[in-house]
């Protein structure tokens, strides 16, 4: 019986490799929990309340109106400057109504009343010339053409969005990884196991054969 019980005794080398493959588990679970709570939940949240339709622009207009944005000039410099507020009326397949365009979530929530933020620039002229040439870019290159646009009824129904925020890509990639690293964590388990057990009987056999 000690004999046995000896024989099932794990090596360091076994046993790193255990400590390996359980540490692998717990980080897969621990990321994917983790993962889901921050990331599945808003994502089901934005698509239980939203939907995709198709756009078409009706105007874009600047607004007299200017926005702050803050800027980086270095470790622990920042500063301030000014943008233009930039509107994008589009129509939709959902509704004959004008709806404000947004890039996506995000810039709906920092500046609910423009369609476009610029990088911030020290030079309030440079956000100018930004904002403008996003301007050109929406009345010439979009003119009436049709694109797919996303809304969202829990934030503004009336506002419509270009991409949204959580991307199947993302998602995917998000739950892929910590999922792939839970099951090579348990494949090393396994596979120790496994070997540890072969070894085992190899040896009660080799001892069979001499006696």
């Amino acid at each position: 019986m000690a004999r046995s019980r000896a024989a099932y005794e794990y090596t360091e080398a076994e046993d790193k490799s255990m400590r390996l493959g359980f540490l692998l588990i717990a980080a897969g679970l621990l990321s994917l929990l983790g993962l889901g709570c921050c990331w599945l939940r808003p994502a089901l949240q934005e698509r239980g309340g939203g939907g995709s339709a198709n756009c078409t622009v009706l105007a874009v207009r600047q607004l007299g109106e200017r926005f702050a944005c803050t800027f980086s000039c270095g470790a622990a410099c920042r500063g301030t400057a000014r943008y233009p507020c930039l509107q994008v009326l589009v129509r939709t397949s959902r509704s004959s109504a004008p709806a404000l365009l947004h890039e996506d979530e995000r810039q709906l929530r920092t500046n609910p009343k423009c369609s476009y933020i610029p990088p911030c620039a020290r030079d309030d002229q440079e956000n100018s010339e930004n904002v403008t040439y996003k301007q050109k870019y929406w009345k010439e290159k979009v003119g009436s053409q049709p694109f797919t646009c996303y809304f969202n009824q829990h934030l503004r129904p009336d506002d419509v969005m270009l991409k949204r925020t959580h991307d199947e890509t993302v998602l995917l990639h998000c739950f892929l990884w910590p999922l792939v690293t839970f099951l090579v964590g348990v494949l090393i388990v396994i596979l120790t196991i496994c070997a540890k057990s072969l070894a085992v009987r190899a040896e009660a056999i080799k001892k069979k054969k001499h006696l």
